[in-house]
């Protein structure tokens, strides 16, 4: 059966590099949310407070990205999502449907210390290299880091969770 991988984490921690990495070993399709928002949304997007723009919009893609896995899936391949559910209770919700239409959910859960997950989008920001889809700003990485909600027993009873700690340390992604 295929298998839905879900690479979850705060902004830097190393998303992007360990799901390309999860996608050649598993054969999986790696679809990356930041990729598909900013090449559908980014040239709308607002001047100012966007965060209520950003949020409308992303719960549309979330739902158009779980039908395209679905097709993934019945195919008979891995998917392996990359969705920034930063809070727990998006988190729970994806999570609960993805196991409640049958599917088999792993989830990896990747963290760094903040002051590297910074340099790291800093040096992504300056440098543009593969894992780059979106300019960063400092505020913004600072209001994300701040939302982000690691999983605690709750999720870790519900589903099964693998922890990957400071993936990628070096900042040269």
């Amino acid at each position: 059966m295929a298998t839905i991988h879900l690479i979850e984490g705060p902004v830097g921690a190393g998303k992007s590099t360990f799901s390309a990495a999860l996608s050649s070993r598993t054969r999986g399709v790696h679809i990356a949310l930041d990729e598909w928002f900013v090449r559908l949304y980014s040239p709308d997007r607002p001047e100012g407070d966007f965060l209520p723009w950003y949020i409308t919009r992303k719960e549309r893609l979330l739902d158009l990205i779980w039908l395209h896995s679905k097709a993934i899936l019945a195919a008979g391949s891995d998917v392996i999502l990359e969705l920034g559910l930063i809070q727990q209770q998006q988190r729970l919700t994806f999570c609960r449907k993805m196991i409640g239409e049958g599917y088999f959910l792993k989830m990896y859960e990747l963290d760094a210390p903040r002051e590297i997950r910074r340099e790291r989008i800093q040096h992504r920001n300056q440098h543009r290299g593969t894992t780059f889809s979106m300019f960063v700003p400092d505020h913004i990485f600072e209001i994300a880091s701040d939302m982000w909600q690691p999983s605690d027993e709750l999720e870790r009873a519900e589903y099964s969770i693998e922890y990957v700690p400071s993936f990628g340390a070096t900042v040269d992604l």
